[in-house]
């Protein structure tokens, strides 16, 4: 069921009015198996670089099983991370997960994020996203041990809609699945429930243009959206879910050179670009590769995996894990439906 919540609250959590805190911290919760960081003994993890077509530096962990036949051309796929994560939250555990099935795979930092190249960092570029899938497709169908014709993608929450939007228009990517998708261009014009306001939009593009002539100027950087650093009485539920998994050991990664205090949010300015993003127009025109949309019975994210399954078109399938909720699928190992997944893959990547 959807989590309701008012325009509010929404706006603080899509859009940074983050809290005035005091109160400690809470510990992790570690329920149904959550292993964020997980390492196989069968698996093995190798970090690579690469170009996107903007001749910027992506860098990668690529995935094998240490048993692999690497005399023959295997199955792959690219795992993109949470929206304001790194390769090392979510991705990497879905990348070894996946391997440990016999699959290539690849997790990836966004450009502006992680160890990728892009400036300045925690920047917005929704087109450059879905640039770094195919960039990360052209490094993987052109490695001898993988089946350039068999690979897929999944993205992890925003990532999710970054996939669809790059499988719009680059039919290599043979199989599209997406885990507790958020529509960010939806995320931000709307809010959830549709709770923003068109005049709260326009306040939200008007105080991004403004901050453009500080930082032009030479002011500033301004930081918006993303996770509280800290809880209060006062936490809305949501922020609660996150703050757990970015906040504390559970999840919690600063990439090296990077700071803690801007991790998961991105440029005020950029953010923006947003508003301009559609992910699901067109959608269907994927078709007839396979898509996959899995969300949590109680995610607060569910309607956009519920909304893009509407707009897709065969095959297709929406898989609803019960008693979910969205973050609980980046990491519970004992809630994330793998022999779906693997199953999924397995089927559409012969």
């Amino acid at each position: 069921m959807h989590q309701l919540i008012s325009q509010l609250s929404m706006f603080a959590i899509v859009f940074g009015m983050m809290s005035i805190i005091s109160t400690p911290a809470l510990a992790q919760d570690m329920s149904h198996g959550a292993d964020n960081f997980y390492k196989s003994k069968v698996v093995t993890m190798q970090k690579v670089t690469f170009k996107n077509q903007y001749n910027m530096k992506v860098v990668g962990n690529l995935f094998t099983l240490n048993e692999l036949n690497k005399n023959i051309k295997n199955p792959a796929i690219i795992v993109g991370h949470p929206m304001g994560a790194v390769k090392e939250q979510s991705a990497n555990l879905y990348a070894t997960k996946m391997a440990e099935r016999g699959f290539v795979t690849l997790s990836l930092d966004l450009s502006f994020w992680g160890e990728s190249e892009g400036l300045p960092r925690n920047a917005v570029s929704p087109d450059m996203y879905a640039e770094d899938f195919s960039a990360a497709v052209d490094f993987l169908g052109t490695q001898p041990f993988v089946d350039k014709g068999r690979i897929g993608v999944l993205g992890i929450c925003g990532s999710g809609s970054f996939a669809v939007s790059a499988a719009k228009i680059d039919p290599r990517m043979k199989a599209i699945a997406t885990v507790s998708m958020y529509d960010m261009g939806a995320a931000n014009r709307n809010a959830l429930s549709h709770s923003l306001t068109l005049e709260q939009r326009k306040k939200i593009i008007a105080e991004a243009a403004e901050q453009r002539y500080v930082e032009f100027t030479g002011g500033e950087t301004k930081y918006t959206s993303g996770t509280d650093h800290a809880l209060n009485e006062n936490t809305h539920p949501i922020q609660r879910e996150f703050y757990d998994f970015y906040r504390t050991p559970r999840g919690e990664y600063t990439p090296a050179g990077s700071s803690q205090e801007l991790t998961t949010h991105p440029t005020l300015t950029s953010n923006v670009k947003f508003m301009n993003f559609y992910p699901l127009n067109d959608i269907e025109t994927i078709s007839p590769r396979p898509m996959l949309f899995i969300a949590g019975e109680k995610a607060h994210s569910i309607e956009f995996s519920e909304e893009a399954y509407k707009r897709a078109a065969q095959p297709k399938e929406l898989y609803i894990v019960p008693g979910a909720g969205h973050v609980d699928l980046y990491d519970r190992v004992n809630l994330i439906p793998w022999d779906k997944i693997s199953c999924f893959f397995t089927n559409y990547l012969k």
